[in-house]
């Protein structure tokens, strides 16, 4: 069975979602960030305190570990697609999903000052949004808006999720 994979911005619903979705669908739930502070026996912004590049790498060693599983939903950190080889190694096992979600709602409503990369002020959500969006589209096979009600995303999210399932069962 394959893994299906959420990606998306800081605060676009990854992880609350992919918990929900993961019970739904009866599957195991693997938190990226949290799987890399496992991993590494450091904090998020512990290793981004050494470095962005220590982190992408950190990154990229939990994503060639997350791609062994199956069946697993994974939520990716937000910019896991900045490294291309990322997206390679989730893709070989898994479906990507992009957890699309307004920038004006996630600064309007996200904590962004425990996020490394959000620390600057809501402004930084509006710039990593632009220059990460044509990254999130291009690697995802379904993209789910994360505008409606939780109950609608949840239901959107596991139809994606369906969906790619049975696409994937047609094609063998």
């Amino acid at each position: 069975m394959r893994n299906v994979i959420l990606i998306g911005m800081p605060g676009s619903g990854k992880s609350t979602f992919g918990r929900a979705a993961a019970e739904v669908l009866h599957r195991p739930f693997v938190d990226c960030d949290d799987f890399i502070e496992a991993l590494e026996g450091q904090t998020i912004p512990e290793l981004f305190a050494r470095s962005e590049e220590v982190f992408r790498e950190a990154e990229t060693r939990a994503a060639a570990l997350l791609a062994r599983r199956e069946g697993t939903v994974i939520a990716a950190g937000g910019g896991i697609i900045k490294r291309p080889v990322n997206v390679t190694l989730l893709r070989a096992t898994g479906a990507i999903l992009f957890l699309d979600r307004a920038p004006e709602a996630i600064a309007s409503d996200v904590a962004i000052a425990g996020r490394p990369l959000l620390a600057e002020g809501p402004q930084k959500v509006y710039t990593l949004y632009r220059e990460r969006i044509a990254a999130y589209r291009a690697a995802a096979d379904r993209t789910v808006p994360n505008c409606g009600t939780p109950e609608a995303v949840l239901r959107a999210v596991t139809e994606a999720v369906r969906e790619l399932m049975a696409e994937e069962k047609r094609t063998k």
